[in-house]
């Protein structure tokens, strides 16, 4: 059985026991948390598609880890201008472990 779920504007195929990373959330590790944004429920034969989201359906999972991405460098030039900008940037992430899908 896998599902289909919406979370920080993104979305996600997610099936039991997967481990994935999301926008960061505003949980704390080992916390259990509820997914309701559900937007299709598909296997075993049958497939439920939300209009927008599957009515009765949520995801349970657990949050393993908060942490920060690897760093990406934002450079910004004009030719000829004397102009240079050097950024970096980390973007923050939760890492999370799906535990039960609910149809």
């Amino acid at each position: 059985m896998y599902a289909i779920i919406s979370t920080g504007g993104k979305q996600y195929r997610v099936t039991e026991g997967d481990v994935i990373f999301v926008e960061k959330l505003p949980y704390d590790e080992g916390e259990k948390i509820k997914f309701d944004e559900v937007l299709l429920v598909g296997g075993e034969g049958e497939t439920k598609i939300g209009t927008p989201v599957v009515d009765g359906a949520s995801v349970e999972a657990t949050v393993l880890k908060n942490g920060k991405s690897k760093k990406i460098i934002v450079f910004k030039y004009k030719p000829k201008k004397n102009y240079r900008k050097k950024q970096g940037h980390r973007q923050p992430y939760t890492k999370v472990q799906i535990d039960k899908i609910n149809a």
